[in-house]
């Protein structure tokens, strides 16, 4: 059975997260409260999450791919990073969250990823 973490870090809040991130850097759209970002609602659904993490995505690619010069600023709130170094952030921000998804399923069924 699993038990979780202290944290209250789920799978959904995960996911729900990264949608936020990649709307954040890319869309420009300003995110008020970043712990929030982590907690899905009670109205939120697994297959709702996940259509609106795939669609982020695929904006975000277009922004991405209409990027002239990786040199040249994100279309984020405030002073912006180069888009450059929100795809590095991006790769480590996924990764890092994809660990994370590791551990909460090899607690929930003993799986690993090797």
């Amino acid at each position: 059975m699993a038990q979780g973490v202290p944290s209250g870090t789920n799978l959904l809040g995960l996911l729900k997260h990264l949608a936020f991130v990649e709307r954040f850097y890319f869309l420009g759209e300003d995110v008020g409260d970043w712990r929030a970002t982590m907690r899905p609602s009670a109205q939120d659904t697994i297959d709702g999450v996940l259509a609106d993490y795939r669609k982020t995505v695929e904006r975000a690619n277009q922004v991405i791919d209409a990027c002239p010069d990786l040199a040249l600023p994100a279309p984020r709130p405030g002073p912006a990073p180069s888009m450059r170094w929100v795809l590095v952030h991006m790769i480590e921000e996924t990764g890092r969250h994809a660990g994370h998804a590791d551990i909460l399923r090899e607690q929930i069924d003993g799986s690993t990823g090797r």
